[in-house]
């Protein structure tokens, strides 16, 4: 999996780390049991603060797609991913619901903003990617 950072971006870094770790596992480029790099490793290779990724390593394990451990350091939750919440779902309606007001104010019609929607669910679990 290639992590790639946009500096310029308005989303914060660990955000779009942590996005790009979920988007990993969803793809199967990342898979239950594998490790990751350290924290200090990781920042280094990015050229970012470690803090950044330590925080992103810190919401992800909240969330249960990472476990940590002492001998094997960070790896993708092999005990299985967290499932469908009722915090998910109140944050994927939110979610959903800005983008298809904005989608409505400029135009796009229900059925292309749902066939855009079916479209990047399939890109997202069939997106492969190499490993880190």
């Amino acid at each position: 999996m290639f992590i790639e950072m946009d500096l310029q971006s308005e989303v914060p870094l660990y955000a779009q780390l942590v996005d790009q770790l979920i988007e990993g596992i969803a793809s199967g480029a990342l898979h239950p049991g594998d490790p990751l790099p350290s924290v200090r490793s990781l920042a280094a290779d990015l050229g970012i603060n470690l803090h950044t990724v330590n925080k992103a390593y810190t919401l992800l394990k909240q969330e249960g797609f990472l476990q940590v451990h002492r001998k094997q350091g960070v790896v993708v939750n092999a005990e299985g991913m967290p499932g469908v919440t009722e915090a998910f779902e109140r944050k994927l309606d939110a979610q959903l619901k800005t983008l298809a007001a904005e989608a409505a104010v400029r135009g796009l019609s229900a059925e292309a903003f749902a066939e855009k929607c079916a479209g990047a669910y399939r890109s997202a679990i069939t997106g492969g990617g190499e490993s880190l």
